[in-house]
């Protein structure tokens, strides 16, 4: 199972997650985010490690993820090629159809290729129905939780929910994960959960992770 620590904008703290086994990484690229990447402390784009060679460290082997919110394509190609994201990650109201541009811009000219994550909020079984919307440009679904601010809320939403999800596309399970749920996690038994994302419940500060809880999690998921 794929294991997403999102949230992330300290370097150091970055290397230090992806050495304890994370998959994929996350950087949140919206400003009203207290997540958010900041990019005149990061003025080079890439999130360097701090031997600066990213394709030989522990973050060179993970998936890096981009989270955006209605944000605008340009920007988000710029973010893409800046940063190196291998995924796009949509939390907003982003059209089926400015995705679909968005990608034909982006493969094969500028990647060879890019996955689109496409955020469900979810507060009931009907939330689900949003699915059918990115059945045909979305990868992966993130099933989070709905609430007031744009996912890090901390909170959970009912997983039963889920059983009502039929789509082909896989999904991540996202939303009030804590170090102390890997069991609850393990519990969920749906063919299409490819992971589960993880972010506020793990932070030592809006960012920054508590690197032993993410470490301590990571194993017992893979136990």
């Amino acid at each position: 199972m794929i294991i997403k620590v999102c949230g992330l904008n300290d370097a150091d703290n970055m290397r230090q997650v992806a050495e304890a086994g994370a998959d994929w990484l996350g950087m949140i690229f919206w400003d009203r985010s207290p997540r958010r990447v900041d990019m005149l402390r990061i003025p080079t784009g890439m999130m360097p490690d701090s031997s600066g060679k990213m394709g030989n460290s522990a973050i060179g082997r993970c998936k890096k993820v981009g989270v955006f919110v209605d944000a605008n394509p340009q920007y988000i190609i710029t973010r893409v090629i800046q940063f190196g994201l291998d995924a796009i990650q949509l939390h907003g109201h982003e059209m089926p159809t400015m995705i679909r541009n968005l990608k034909a811009t982006l493969v094969p000219d500028l990647k060879k290729e890019i996955t689109i994550i496409k955020a469900i909020s979810i507060e009931k079984k009907e939330d689900l129905e949003r699915c059918y919307d990115y059945e045909d440009i979305a990868d992966i679904f993130l099933f989070d939780t709905k609430c007031k601010c744009v996912g890090g809320s901390g909170e959970s939403f009912d997983w039963s929910v889920i059983n009502d999800y039929h789509g082909g596309q896989p999904f991540i399970l996202s939303g009030g994960i804590g170090p102390d749920d890997a069991k609850r996690v393990k519990a969920v038994d749906h063919p299409k959960m490819m992971g589960v994302d993880i972010n506020s419940r793990f932070e030592l500060q809006p960012g920054v992770k508590d690197v032993e809880k993410v470490s301590a999690f990571i194993r017992e998921m893979r136990e």
